[in-house]
């Protein structure tokens, strides 16, 4: 791959994934200027000659999810009019998905509404990785590849613990995830029958599976206030669970998340570098992260060449 075929660029959402993409592919981070005017406006400007050139934008839009959307946003339509041969939004935490349908009258489907932004804007192909509803795919006019973090947690899982484990969804919705896990690495499987009763709000109420004895792995797609999880770590103890740990790819970690981790009864939790972990999440000793960037750039490398995507995770 020819270093002036292609350009990495990133916004100020997650710069250090981005450096470790390109550090993987051998090729510098391209240079931009992405700064606020004193009112608060994003300012764009690209410092290189991308003219018929395959232009990466890596942009988590993660908190302040608003900026960050605005940001890779501009920048998209700022390559658009530098005339790149093909834009490719790669989102390794793509914002709003969780409001993929209308959960009650006169709400918006703010994950459609984000798709068509993208599109309009310019982006030829989207990146991204373990799309909180798959079907988020279909809100696209144009390519989505939706990688999966899966590898890099079972091989973190495989190192870890063997025998006597059991992977665990937080939730009905989270079961095929599970269950491909639970064959991959030969566990049993178990489901948290969990009544959410408001946004953010969840009680786990029963373990259905046999728990007692084993080591528990928890796996969601995204960690955000945690009141899943805790409340899922605390069923699977009174379970009878030997261990419960948790594996999310997405450390969205709001409101008093880390504070609820350190008091829980999990062991760990391992999540991914899809969004940069913050100052208090980095102290908690419960959490550590994986990075997927060489997963990101493997697929930035097949997407630039035409090859399979789909093969790194058969």
């Amino acid at each position: 791959m020819k270093a002036n075929d292609i350009f990495i660029f990133s916004g100020n959402s997650n710069r250090p994934l981005a450096a470790r993409i390109c550090e993987y592919l051998k090729l510098p981070l391209g240079g931009a200027k992405v700064t606020t005017f004193s009112d608060g406006e994003i300012q764009i400007e690209i410092h290189e000659n991308v003219r018929s050139r395959d232009v990466y934008v890596v942009q988590s839009t993660c908190a302040p999810v608003n900026d960050n959307l605005v940001e890779l946003l501009l920048m998209i339509d700022a390559f658009k009019r530098s005339s790149v041969r093909r834009i490719t939004a790669v989102m390794p935490y793509y914002g709003y998905a969780r409001q993929d349908k209308k959960v009650a009258p006169r709400v918006p489907i703010s994950a459609k509404l984000v798709a068509d932004m993208l599109t309009v804007a310019g982006a030829n192909r989207v990146i991204t990785m373990d799309l909180h509803a798959g079907q988020i795919q279909g809100f696209f006019n144009i390519p989505v590849d939706n990688l999966f973090a899966a590898p890099v947690l079972i091989a973190h899982i495989r190192r870890l613990f063997d025998g006597d484990l059991v992977i665990v969804s937080p939730d009905a919705g989270g079961v095929e995830r599970a269950r491909a896990f639970a064959k991959r690495l030969d566990a049993d499987l178990a489901i948290i029958d969990k009544r959410r009763s408001a946004p953010n709000q969840a009680k786990a109420m029963a373990v259905i599976g046999n728990v007692e004895g084993k080591v528990a792995v928890i796996l969601d797609d995204m960690v955000d206030t945690a009141g899943t999880l805790v409340e899922a770590a605390e069923a699977l103890v009174n379970a009878r669970a030997r261990e419960v740990h948790a594996c999310c790819a997405h450390p969205v970690l709001s409101g008093q998340a880390v504070e609820r981790i350190r008091r829980s009864p999990l062991k760990s939790v391992v999540v991914t570098d899809t969004i940069p972990l913050k100052a208090d999440a980095q102290a908690c000793e419960k959490i550590s992260v994986l990075s997927i960037a060489e997963l990101v750039g493997e697929a930035i490398i097949r997407s630039h060449r035409g090859d399979s995507v789909t093969s790194l995770f058969v």
